[in-house]
């Protein structure tokens, strides 16, 4: 069988297979062992997927990715994000548009210590929908808002989104993490920017008389009574304690990035211990049991989607599809930067369709070798193809932040689809200030390197 008709073979397969939600893992994998099958007899094929399926799986550098998703999760239970979003609608509530910035800074310093996209947007559901909604925002805005803030942890280190890809890519973990602190802060950046010029529309929350009812009352109770409104801070103390842990650990040489998970993770569990000590032992080890099992849980899918990418990359492999894709378009009369520009355009419209990790980890072995080829940096690549999954995860019909979103605030999932659109304008004009300005995403690898 020809190569272009095993390709073919291989998109088909795939296609039906999604189509019929079958869990994305098994259409990976039937995927690529149906290609393989195209190209090679049986008996290659069976020693090559259990080789394939081990060689993918056995690497100790993977043992970062339960880590971080393990730190995550104690720090959700630890009610970090509840803490950092009491302290910044406190330091944003005099400003027209105060919840919904106090929603964008909470989503950004969760971010910094999930590392987790999905787990942001669901944990300030919970914490910020409801709210901006009783404070006058229109359903869409609050819900697209929290959908696409919530995308930071895809971008703010230690995201797992990073990781993978220097993984993938065989660049440095370390160098990627600190690359996505610049974008990912700009990115916050816009969104607050435009929260406080859409909000100033808004009679019902221009002057944000009804933004802090229940804080502003906290707050004048407490001072009638000559005290000093106690807000949460150990919140913010231990965001920062856990990302000094991670960055400063790294970025000094004094742990890995896998044991700076790990100590990230440890000391997030001694917030978690810290912060349910007065209900007692029984409390604190239900916390503990639910949240190594939402954490097993979490690891296995992402391992699955790598085992089943790992097959599906094999086909690649062996049909020499890199080969061909870096051959046909290194020899277009076109400039590099506009082959590279087309190729991570592709990922839009794969955003649409595909799971995000599943996006990254077939794309990633297709397209750096491109890119490498015509001579741009890794890690700037690396940015650019985390920045265009954001959107991915924000954009219909799969748009999983905002269906996160939806169900955990209970709103209508086309309310939030309705208002994401301005949102993606404006990551669109951010991927575009990248592309042309590498060195925002450069200079801070280069600086602590």
């Amino acid at each position: 069988m020809s190569v272009g008709f095993a390709v073919l073979l291989v998109a088909g397969v795939m296609a039906v297979l999604l189509l019929l939600r079958m869990p994305v893992w098994l259409a990976l994998a039937i995927s690529g062992a149906a290609g393989l099958l195209a190209l090679r007899d049986a008996k290659f094929v069976t020693s090559s997927l259990a080789t394939a399926s081990f060689e993918q799986a056995s690497s100790f550098t993977l043992t970062i990715i339960p880590m971080f998703i393990l730190l995550g999760v104690f720090a959700v239970r630890a009610k970090v994000a509840e803490q950092v979003f009491t302290i910044a609608r406190r330091a944003f509530r005099n400003i027209p548009g105060g919840l919904g910035i106090s929603t964008v800074a909470a989503c950004a310093g969760f971010a910094a210590v999930s590392g987790s996209s999905i787990g942001t947007a669901a944990t300030m559901s919970k914490l910020s929908v409801t709210e901006m909604r009783k404070a006058g925002y229109p359903t869409s805005l609050a819900g697209a808002l929290v959908a696409v803030a919530g995308t930071l942890g895809a971008m703010i280190p230690p995201s797992l989104f990073l990781v993978l890809y220097a993984i993938l890519s065989s660049e440095s973990i370390g160098k990627m993490l600190i690359a996505g602190i610049v974008p990912g802060f700009l990115s916050a950046v816009a969104y607050a920017i435009y929260v406080y010029f859409r909000t100033r529309k808004l009679p019902q929350i221009a002057d944000d008389a009804t933004l802090e009812v229940g804080l502003n009352e906290a707050i004048s109770d407490s001072q009638a009574r000559g005290q000093r409104l106690r807000l949460p801070w150990r919140g913010l103390i231990r965001l920062i304690i856990i990302f000094v842990i991670i960055m400063g650990g790294i970025y000094t040489g004094f742990f890995t990035p896998t044991e700076s998970a790990a100590i990230g993770a440890l000391a997030a569990l001694i917030m978690l211990i810290l912060e349910y000590r007065n209900r007692g032992i029984r409390e604190i080890t239900r916390q503990l049991n639910e949240a190594l099992k939402e954490t097993a849980k979490t690891t296995s899918m992402v391992f699955a989607i790598m085992i089943g990418s790992a097959l599906l990359s094999l086909f690649f492999v062996v049909a020499r599809v890199p080969q061909m894709i870096s051959d046909s378009v290194t020899g277009l009369p076109l400039p590099p930067w506009l082959i590279v520009a087309l190729l991570l355009a592709l990922l839009l419209p794969l955003g649409m369709a595909l799971e995000s990790i599943s996006i990254l980890v077939i794309t990633v072995p297709l397209i750096y070798p491109v890119a490498m080829e015509l001579g741009f940096d890794g890690i700037w690549l690396g940015i650019m193809i985390v920045k265009l999954i954001e959107i991915g995860m924000v954009t219909p019909p799969v748009g999983i932040n905002c269906f996160v979103v939806a169900g955990t605030a209970k709103i209508p999932t086309a309310e939030v689809f309705k208002g994401i659109w301005p949102f993606v304008l404006i990551e669109i004009g951010l991927l575009v200030l990248f592309f042309v300005l590498p060195d925002l995403i450069l200079w801070l690898p280069a600086v602590v390197q």
